[in-house]
C-alpha cells in the first residue's frame, strides 16, 4: 500500500504539524490511566487522520512502507482515547487502552529491556 498523498486530515491540524524529511511525525503511545509509555512509532497526515476518525491507532511503517492499524494482525489493539499535539508540532501523544503487548517483541512496552539510568536504584 502506498502512502496517501492528499489526506482528509483537518487542514488546521495539518498546518500545525512539523514533519521530518520523510513527512512523518513521531507518535508516542501511552497507556490511559497509568501513564506507562508503551511504544514510539511514526505517523503521516493520513495515519493521524485515520487514528482521529476511527479510534484505532494507525501508524506508518517505515520498514514495510505501509499503513498499519495496531492489532490488526497481532490482536494487540490500541483503542485511542485522546490524541495530543506537542507544543512544537513535531510529536503526537496517543493515549490508549492497550490490549496485550505493545512491543513487536511480545513485551508489554518497548521500554522494559534496556534501562540506561535508574536513579532510584543507584544505577
Amino acid at each position: 500500500m502506498t502512502r496517501v498523498e492528499v489526506s482528509a486530515l483537518d487542514p488546521a491540524v495539518a498546518a500545525r504539524l512539523k514533519r521530518n524529511a520523510d513527512g512523518l511525525v513521531c507518535a508516542i503511545a501511552q497507556q490511559r490511566g497509568t501513564g506507562e509509555v508503551l511504544m514510539v512509532a511514526w505517523m503521516d497526515d493520513e495515519a493521524l487522520h485515520r487514528t482521529l476518525t476511527t479510534g484505532r491507532a494507525t501508524y506508518w511503517s517505515r520498514s514495510r512502507e505501509e499503513y498499519w492499524v495496531k492489532g490488526d494482525t497481532s490482536g494487540n489493539v490500541q483503542h485511542v482515547h485522546e490524541v495530543r499535539l506537542d507544543c512544537d508540532g513535531d510529536a503526537v501523544l496517543v493515549i490508549v487502552d492497550q490490549t496485550g503487548a505493545a512491543c513487536h517483541t511480545g513485551e508489554r512496552t518497548c521500554f522494559d529491556a534496556d534501562v540506561l539510568l535508574d536513579a532510584r536504584n543507584g544505577a
